[in-house]
């Protein structure tokens, strides 16, 4: 993504408030766009779906807005819209006061963690100032205690215009106080609307959060997995080469068909995001909830724009205290997450918000282990920056892939982990490999002194076998072992040659078997251009491992598995080979030279044709060029 962002961030409010204290009008004065779209909410007077409007503020920034439905019986649709925002216009009639849903909202608003808050209280021209001020002392007591409960509350009327400007103030000063939004991260739009315009295809709208998008990037659509292209972007029904956080957008996909998307997807960049059915969190019930919080019933969970099921386990407690706990929760059908992201859950048969959540793992093991809380808490207590190494540690080792989906990121230099290939190892799993591999080839070095080392295949098996249990990793993958080879080569721990791999200070031992080598190199020697195979050598009492190690030295040639010559018999084929000039030699006449056999000849020259010292023309053998 290579377009300027704007100088001044796009930020996103959303409504909040029961139903008709006046919020679909309040934002029609502000904006001059009316965000109710159905004809049946106009009909009914009541917001049933989201409604999206925007303006400009006297700082020059713009914001837009979500309207989200008051009803109780639209809360899904409310917290679609208020999911994934951090800023909130929460809106309370003077003339009726604090409602049940005013209160439901606020506890919706206060479990997801909002960042910025204004409080209108409209209707203000249909009381007296007695009543406007019992009514602004009444938001204030129930506003104690919550995230908002330092929100401005500014007496208002879309009807006659009274306190908007204080009110526009008021939007500002928390715009511009909000916190950065993150811009430079992995992109993430949710999607809350979705439909076609004929000549364009597919549409979706969303809030746009973690990083940029720009028209002709290809996307992918989470959890469907399709691939799309963005062939064009909208915020605030403006045509933009790239939308920036965090803004509303509209964006016309390439690739994708409407009846495949759902309010719930996630646009984002291929490969950047692993949907889950399985994630582990620390919830906590909202405020004033007038029964126990339990693992019993049938949730939903609601996250960004998307609502699932959900099954609730509770680590360590029965019931959920006002201190929270850590659970596992199992979710109907995947959905995109991040740690650290904001939830709510309702429970399905008392229609009621109960309880509010931080994710904590979005892919956690398949088995919670014996001490579940001990891990979450570290998670709890990381930062963003701390998750990559944080992720590593847990596992052992993460390929950067992976780690990218689950963490945004890779670990700083200063963690302890340690890059090999396309994997991160923890110190542990290194460390622990390194004991391995000392041990291993030592104990090959001191039964088999003559070797240069083990063989790296049988190496590698033998790894994988010492990296099992109860080491970091279960059943480590053959690509994690060969990183860990990896990483031990860089260390200087392991040193390898051709095949072999052994320890930096192994020399094969020649010279404490220096007269069984010169026994075997005479008996092959003497016996030429006839000599013994290697069977009969090992029957003649020459030992196998001073055998290799003499083929090893370059004291003799292995020829074939059945045969050893000196390298002087060698020598003296090429060279005959070498005097015939171009016509070259038959096996027949080299074997007259040599005064050898056919047994010997044919290999003899199938060696020198492998070492390409020689071709094959025919029926003759003619040396190639040096």
């Amino acid at each position: 993504m290579t377009a300027a962002s704007p100088d001044l961030p796009l930020q996103v409010v959303a409504t909040a408030g029961h139903v008709d204290h006046g919020k679909s009008s309040l934002i029609l004065r502000l904006t001059g766009i009316d965000p109710d779209r159905w004809e049946e909410e106009k009909r009914r007077g009541l917001t049933i779906d989201l409604g999206y409007a925007w303006c400009t503020l006297p700082s020059g920034r713009e914001i837009g807005f979500v309207d989200v439905p008051g009803h109780e019986r639209f809360v899904r649709n409310m917290l679609a819209g208020v999911g994934p925002v951090r800023l909130v216009l929460f809106v309370v009639a003077a003339d009726e006061g604090w409602k049940p849903q005013s209160e439901e909202h606020l506890q919706i608003v206060d479990v997801l963690g909002a960042q910025g808050g204004v409080v209108a209280l409209t209707k203000a021209d249909l009381v007296d100032p007695a009543r406007l001020e019992e009514a602004r002392a009444e938001v204030a007591e129930r506003l104690r205690g919550t995230v908002l409960e330092a929100a401005r509350i500014v007496p208002c009327s879309a009807a006659t215009g009274q306190g908007l400007d204080e009110l526009v103030e008021a939007l500002d000063a928390m715009v511009g106080a909000a916190p950065e939004p993150e811009r430079e991260g992995r992109a993430r739009l949710f999607v809350d609307r979705v439909f076609t315009i004929r000549g364009a295809g597919t549409v979706v709208t969303g809030t746009l959060t973690g990083g940029p998008i720009a028209v002709g990037d290809e996307v992918e659509v989470y959890p469907l997995g399709r691939r799309a292209r963005v062939r064009s972007l909208q915020t605030h029904r403006r045509s933009v080469p790239a939308a920036w956080p965090v803004s509303r957008v509209a964006a016309n996909l390439v690739g994708v068909e409407r009846e495949e998307l759902a309010r719930g997807d996630v646009v984002g960049p291929p490969g950047a995001w692993r949907p889950t059915r399985l994630l582990e969190a620390r919830i906590w019930p909202v405020r004033g909830l007038a029964h126990p919080l339990t693992a019993r019933g049938a949730y939903k969970l609601h996250a960004g724009s998307a609502e699932r099921g959900a099954r609730l386990r509770l680590y360590g407690v029965g019931e959920v205290g006002p201190e929270g706990a850590f659970a596992r929760i199992v979710l109907s059908s995947p959905i995109v997450l991040a740690v650290g992201d904001r939830f709510v859950l309702r429970e399905t048969g008392r229609r009621e918000t109960v309880a509010g959540g931080v994710v904590l793992d979005a892919d956690p093991p398949a088995r919670p282990g014996p001490d579940p809380g001990r891990r979450l808490a570290a998670r709890e207590a990381a930062t963003p920056e701390d998750l990559p190494a944080l992720l590593v540690g847990e596992r052992g080792a993460v390929r950067e892939a992976d780690l990218l989906a689950l963490a945004g990121g890779v670990p700083r230099p200063e963690d302890p982990t340690v890059r090999a290939g396309e994997w991160w190892l923890s110190a542990e799993l290194l460390a622990a490999a390194e004991r391995a591999a000392t041990d291993l080839l030592a104990r090959v070095h001191a039964e088999r002194p003559l070797e240069p080392g083990e063989d790296l295949a049988r190496f590698r098996e033998a790894l994988a076998r010492a990296l099992e249990v109860p080491g970091p990793v279960r059943s480590p993958d053959p690509a994690l072992v060969e990183a860990a080879i990896e990483a031990l080569l860089a260390r200087g721990t392991l040193v390898r040659e051709g095949t072999a791999v052994r320890l930096p200070s192994h020399r094969p031992a020649l010279a404490e078997r220096a007269e069984e080598l010169e026994r075997l190199v005479a008996a092959v020697a003497d016996a030429e251009p006839t000599p013994p195979t290697v069977p009969e050598l090992l029957a003649a009492g020459h030992p196998r491992e001073v055998l290799d190690a003499a083929v090893r030295a370059g004291l003799l040639v292995r020829i074939s598995p059945e045969i050893v010559l000196t390298p002087a018999l060698v020598e003296r084929a090429l060279a005959e080979i070498r005097a015939a000039g171009p016509a070259g030699l038959t096996v027949s006449a080299l074997r007259q030279r040599l005064g050898t056999s056919r047994k010997y000849a044919v290999p003899l020259v199938e060696h020198l044709d492998a070492r390409r010292l020689t071709r094959r023309v025919g029926d003759v053998r003619v040396a190639r060029e040096p």
